[in-house]
């Protein structure tokens, strides 16, 4: 008879390890190593390959590369972050925190899935009664939409099996268990067979298969981090508690972009898409305040307008206080240290906070620019004029770096109405510039403080 084996799984990287450990020797996280009971299988079901699913090599110049059929998920939105569309045969991971909008995400698009084919949404935590409830609330009653309220793994995969859909919906990943695997729901060892067992349905039958994940307190998906590694395409859904915005992240995508996002607002009746974030990353923005300024960035081929803010005020402790939030904070004080000892500001004296509005977190060079205007507008208590922009990367000397795809970003730009923009002289020679726009070519940042008041 076979013995069980005992491994250990570290929660943050997957890491495996013979015996427990409180600090994981591959990433080096602390209290992140749990037990896994691996029950083995028996010898001939081992070796024995499931019929009809044998896979012969092939010549790469034979493969069928047609094989990828994609289709609208009937929300523009998510389709951009897909890269497209859907892709049929591919297992997406969509997570997020409870009470985020991930299941009303996932029902709202059936209304278009179902046109044509056939979508079965099995819940692990709502009976069919409260799935009712809730499709009604969003306006959603296809006919091609089957619901299963049911977590035994080997139940879904029989309903898949009798009913062949094109789409499958299992929310969530860690309500589902093997009855094989003694583990509880929602451990390491349940979750990573349920979805491969779910894998292996997607690519052998090409089904489209949408998996809903928790995350933990430290904001990543429950369970190992090799899940992630297992699906084709992982997307964050997050969002401000206090906000009714959403923004939807692909952490990973085997068929398209991962610099791509989607914005959502959730309403009454749903999620409603919002074709034009940086419209509404701008709402409510003060006129003639100091400590402000308007930067635009790339989110993968969308230009995003979005406004900075920041607030200098005099320390009343010996180390001045720094604070970013939507920015990378190592790199805002990198920025202060250098508009101090390049822009003449004696900010070390001087408290200095950043935020940017919205929820957006800006993590591209081209947003350093108007960062460090905030500060100096802040800290000299001048207004920079309401219908600017500043556009480019500061370097430690105290330069003004170009940025990519400038041309989209002045359009758009020009396109929300703004009037003037700051950007670096050095690659701007041959910009198309929108009519109506003023450009001011800045070579470093003395310069551009100067020009911005």
């Amino acid at each position: 008879m076979a013995k069980t084996k005992t491994v250990f799984y570290c929660t943050a990287c997957g890491n495996e390890t013979p015996k427990w450990q409180g600090r994981c020797p591959a990433c080096g996280a602390w209290n992140t190593i749990e037990e896994h009971i691996e029950k083995p299988a028996a010898v001939g079901k081992a070796r024995s390959a499931p019929v009809g699913l044998s896979r012969k090599p092939q010549r790469i110049r034979e493969v069928d590369s047609g094989d990828e059929i994609r289709f609208s998920t009937g929300m523009g939105e998510l389709d951009r972050v897909l890269g497209g569309g859907a892709v049929a045969g591919s297992l997406v991971l969509v997570g997020g925190a409870p009470g985020i909008g991930k299941s009303t995400l996932l029902l709202q698009i059936c209304n278009s899935l179902c046109a044509g084919r056939r979508v079965l949404y099995v819940s692990g935590e709502e009976s069919e009664r409260q799935l009712k409830l809730r499709a009604q609330r969003l306006g959603v009653a296809p006919e091609e939409l089957y619901i299963l309220s049911e977590t035994r793994l080997s139940d879904i995969l029989e309903a898949v099996e009798e009913m062949q859909p094109d789409i499958l919906i299992a929310d969530s990943i860690q309500t589902l268990y093997n009855e094989e695997n003694e583990s509880s729901p929602g451990s390491i060892s349940q979750v990573k067979d349920c979805t491969m067992a779910l894998m292996q349905i997607s690519k052998s039958r090409g089904i489209m298969v949408f998996v809903v994940g928790h995350i933990n307190k430290d904001g990543n998906i429950a369970g190992p981090k090799v899940l992630e590694h297992m699906v084709d395409c992982v997307l964050y859904f997050e969002g401000d508690p206090n906000s009714s915005y959403r923004l939807l992240r692909a952490a990973k995508n085997r068929f398209g972009s991962t610099n791509e996002i989607g914005v959502f607002e959730m309403a009454e009746k749903g999620l409603i898409e919002v074709p034009n974030p940086s419209q509404m990353l701008l709402e409510g923005r003060p006129e003639g305040a100091s400590g402000t300024c308007v930067a635009c960035v790339m989110e993968g081929t969308r230009p995003v307008l979005a406004e900075v803010q920041a607030l200098v005020t005099k320390t009343t402790f010996n180390v001045p206080r720094r604070a970013a939030d939507g920015f990378d904070f190592n790199r805002a004080v990198l920025l202060m240290a250098v508009a101090e000892k390049r822009g003449g500001m004696k900010l070390n004296v001087f408290d200095a906070y950043i935020n940017v509005i919205g929820g957006l977190r800006l993590d591209e060079p081209g947003a350093d620019l108007p960062v460090v205007l905030a500060v100096a507008s802040s800290y000299r208590d001048q207004v920079i004029a309401d219908d600017l922009v500043a556009i480019g990367e500061v370097g430690l000397t105290g330069e003004i770096r170009s940025v990519s795809n400038m041309n989209q970003r002045l359009a758009e730009v020009a396109r929300l109405g703004f009037k003037k923009c700051i950007i670096p002289k050095n690659g701007s020679e041959k910009l198309e510039i929108p009519t109506g726009l003023t450009v001011y070519r800045v070579r470093n940042l003395r310069e551009a403080i100067e020009t911005a008041m």
